[in-house]
C-alpha cells in the first residue's frame, strides 16, 4: 500500500487546479458511492484528483488506479480493509472498467465497510449494467462526465468565466459572449477541430485521440463485453464502417450480412459503440406504450472524433448536426423530426448553413433554425454556436 500512497501523493501534487469544470458541482460528493463515467480523456481522473486537493484531507483519503500492477496481486476490498484500518475515510478508483469482478467487491465494500466512502470512474460503457454479479443500483449514484462544451473551451483557452444559457435563452440569443475584439466564429472553428478534449493543448492530439478511440475499441469495450477476439475484430470493423457512414441510418441486414455476424447480434454491437460515448443515437420519440424506441440515426460523438479519423465524408452538415446532438442530449431529450431534423419538447430545430431558410419548418407549430457561420440570433434563426453554452 505503501508504493500507492506514494504514487497518489506525486500525482495529487502535479494536478492543477487553475480551471475545474463546473460538472464537479453537479456531484453530491456525500454520497456513500459515486460512479463517474466518461469517454477517455474528457478529464475524470483530473477532476477527482482536483476534488481531492480542493476538498478532502489528503491523509485521509486514496487515489488508486485499477490497472495498476499491485492490483494483480491484491484485491480492491483487500485495500478498503486495510486503508480504512489506517484510518482511511475516503476510497476513490480509477479505470474500475479494468478490474475484473468489480461489482462484487465494490458492493462488499459497500455493506461491510459503511464508514468508507468510495468513489469509482470508468468507461461510459459501465452504464450496460455488465460489470459483474452484484447489483449496485440500489448503492450507486452515476453521472456521466461530457466532452468539453464550446463554453468551457473558452474559458480554458481565453481565461474567461462564461457562464452557461437555458435553452429559452439560447433561442432569444442571450449567451454570455464578450463581443466586441473577440468574434465567436473563429473561436468555434478552432472548437471543432481540437476543442472537445481537456488535453487538447497537447502535441498531435488528434493522433493521441485515434489512438484513444482504438483503445476504446480494441481493449475496453471486448474487455467489458467478455468477447472472443473473432468479436472484437468484428465490433473494429463495425466501428470505422459506421464512422464511414455518419450519419448511418439503419440497415442491420445489409451491415450484419458484410459483417459476417448474426442480425440479432448487430444491435449489442451498436450498443457497445454507444454506451462507450463513441456514438450518440439519435430515435424517434415513443408513443403509446411503446418501450423501445426506434434508431433512426447513428452520429459519432463529436467533431473532434471526425477529424481524428481522417474521415472524407464528414461535410459541414454532418459536424453541425453532431455538435447540436452532443451539446443539447446532456440537459435534453433529444429526437429525430418526422418533418425536420430534431425535437426537443414542443420545438423542432432544423440545422443548416446560414443560408437555410427553414422551408421543413413551416409544418411546425414552434419552430427555430440552427445556422453556422452567423454570430447574433435573428427571430428564429439561431447560430449554432450557441448552443455550445447549454452547459
Amino acid at each position: 500500500m505503501d508504493a500507492l500512497l506514494q504514487t497518489y501523493r506525486i500525482q495529487l501534487n502535479l494536478t492543477p487546479v487553475n480551471y475545474v469544470r463546473s460538472f464537479h458541482d453537479t456531484i453530491n460528493w456525500k454520497n456513500r458511492l459515486i460512479g463517474i463515467l466518461g469517454q477517455k480523456g474528457v478529464g475524470k481522473s483530473t477532476m477527482i484528483l482536483q476534488h481531492i486537493k480542493m476538498h478532502d484531507k489528503i491523509e485521509e483519503s486514496l487515489y488508486v488506479q485499477a490497472d495498476d500492477f499491485y492490483f494483480a496481486g491484491h484485491r480492491i476490498y483487500d485495500l478498503a480493509l486495510a486503508f480504512f484500518q489506517r484510518g482511511g475515510k475516503k476510497l476513490y478508483i480509477d479505470e474500475i472498467h479494468k478490474y475484473a469482478g468489480w461489482t462484487t467487491e465494490i458492493k462488499m465494500i459497500y455493506d461491510q465497510l459503511p464508514l468508507l466512502q468510495v468513489v469509482y470512474s470508468g468507461s461510459s460503457i459501465l452504464d450496460l449494467k455488465k460489470g459483474g454479479k452484484a447489483d449496485l443500483s440500489r448503492r450507486t449514484i452515476e453521472y456521466t462526465l461530457p466532452v468539453l462544451s464550446f463554453r468551457e473551451y473558452l474559458n480554458i483557452t481565453q481565461g474567461w468565466s462564461l457562464q452557461p444559457s437555458s435553452l429559452e435563452d439560447i433561442l432569444a440569443g442571450k449567451v454570455d459572449f464578450p463581443y466586441g475584439e473577440h468574434r465567436p466564429i473563429k473561436y468555434y472553428q478552432e472548437y471543432l477541430h481540437h476543442g472537445c478534449y481537456p488535453y487538447f493543448t497537447e502535441e498531435d492530439f488528434l493522433i493521441k485521440l485515434k489512438q484513444a478511440v482504438n483503445a476504446t475499441v480494441e481493449d475496453d469495450i471486448p474487455r467489458y463485453a467478455e468477447m472472443t477476439v473473432a468479436a472484437a475484430a468484428k465490433l473494429k470493423k463495425l466501428m470505422y464502417m459506421l464512422a464511414q457512414s455518419v450519419p448511418y441510418k439503419p440497415n442491420h441486414t445489409n451491415l450484419a450480412r458484410d459483417l459476417d455476424i448474426s442480425r440479432n447480434l448487430l444491435p449489442d454491437y451498436i450498443e457497445y459503440l454507444e454506451k462507450s460515448g463513441l456514438f450518440n443515437a439519435l430515435r424517434e420519440k415513443s408513443t403509446g406504450d411503446g418501450i423501445l424506441q426506434k434508431l433512426e440515426k447513428l452520429y459519432l460523438d463529436n467533431s473532434n472524433i471526425i477529424y481524428a479519423l481522417g474521415l472524407d465524408k464528414a461535410d459541414e452538415g454532418t459536424i453541425r448536426e453532431t455538435m447540436f446532438l452532443t451539446w443539447m442530449k446532456q440537459k435534453h431529450s433529444v429526437y429525430s423530426s418526422k418533418i425536420s431534423d430534431f425535437e426537443i419538447g414542443d420545438i423542432t430545430f432544423e440545422v443548416g448553413g446560414r443560408n437555410k431558410k427553414g422551408k421543413q419548418l413551416r409544418e411546425a407549430d414552434k419552430g427555430y433554425i440552427v445556422k453556422d457561420n452567423i454570430e447574433y440570433a435573428v427571430g428564429k434563426n439561431v447560430p449554432i454556436w450557441m448552443f455550445g453554452f447549454n452547459y
